[in-house]
């Protein structure tokens, strides 16, 4: 049996839940879990914002912990190794998207924490394709969040050639926008945030910004048109996008990482006139989590955290749910 923290029904609290995994898979591992980390898109499971949760639902998808059992054709890993497992627990190995190397965007892919249960428990499990091998001394309470957030934010500066020349800008200063400014910043690009909380000013700039701006002036980024070559929008608000749209340069690229915003409205001849290109991501491959840990810990980047025990975990969600925690959060065993 394994003891977890499950909801029982939307927008619950999580109660202890008990339940029994079955033998394991041939090509699974089982991880206890360390650490993991608590992120809005665990919230919305909870909550079904997107209305794919099964209940109950043990969420928690940003997993850092030791091999505790390996099935017997899984060959990658041994007992007692330290490894991380993000949003992606499984894919079929078979479709055009897996065999590409981009199994995050595999038709059949088995998210952690839909139809099975994450890391907010004792032990979790996944196909041994998915489970990260951690780069040596990498701080492994900090690294919970590459496991989701980070490559969320990686993800478009590998995909789309964003390159150490380029002027660049993030929206949003949060759990999203402080990794993606760290990375870009180590990256050699020109860093610019647009943030509604002026208050974390000094802290961009500490991790890498070369300007802030005040995201609720349209003044500020009027100011700003054919400036920047990537735009990367992190907030699940919805904003003047004609704007920023406004503010890249010719073909230029605006991209969105958060899936909570409504139906956009974009002038489709600003697009067009200037070539430019609205796109979006949320995850990346297994291979890419490697590369992305082993970038991060070249250049010390870290996430900032506020770590709680698992035995405290409605508190912790409570803090993300009221906009109160700097940057992301860890529960720690």
């Amino acid at each position: 049996m394994i003891t977890a923290f499950a909801a029982k029904e939307p927008k619950a609290s999580l109660m202890r839940f008990e339940y029994d995994p079955g033998e394991l898979a041939s090509d699974q591992v089982e991880i206890d879990v360390n650490f993991c980390g608590v992120s809005r898109r665990d919230i919305d499971m909870i909550d079904n914002s997107n209305e794919r949760s099964h209940y109950p639902l043990v969420p928690g998808h940003e997993i850092i912990g030791r091999i505790a059992k390996v099935g017997h054709s899984a060959s990658r890993f041994y007992v007692d190794q330290i490894v991380g497992l993000g949003w992606q627990a499984g894919c079929c190995h078979q479709c055009d998207a897996c065999l590409c190397g981009q199994q995050h965007l595999c038709l059949s892919v088995q998210p952690t924490i839909i139809n099975h249960h994450g890391g907010f428990a004792e032990r979790v499990r996944g196909q041994e394709s998915s489970v990260i091998a951690l780069p040596s001394a990498l701080d492994l309470e900090s690294a919970c969040p590459f496991m989701s957030a980070g490559i969320s934010v990686f993800y478009p500066l590998v995909e789309f050639g964003i390159k150490p020349i380029d002027k660049v800008a993030v929206i949003g200063f949060g759990g999203l926008g402080h990794l993606a400014v760290q990375f870009l910043h180590a990256w050699g690009c020109e860093v610019n945030v647009f943030t509604s909380d002026m208050r974390k000013k000094s802290d961009a700039i500490a991790m890498g910004a070369d300007a802030v701006f005040n995201s609720i002036k349209p003044s500020n980024i009027a100011l700003l048109t054919n400036q920047f070559d990537f735009i990367l929008s992190t907030v699940n608000v919805q904003l003047d996008w004609n704007s920023y749209l406004k503010a890249l340069k010719p073909g230029g690229r605006l991209h969105f990482l958060a899936n909570n915003v409504d139906a956009i409205d974009i002038n489709v001849s600003a697009l067009v006139q200037g070539q430019k290109t609205l796109s979006g991501s949320s995850d990346g491959s297994p291979v890419l989590i490697g590369k992305m840990l082993r970038f991060a810990q070249l250049h010390d980047i870290k996430p900032v955290i506020e770590k709680y025990s698992f035995d405290n975990i409605n508190q912790a969600i409570s803090r993300l749910r009221n906009g109160q925690v700097r940057y992301r959060l860890v529960l720690c065993r």
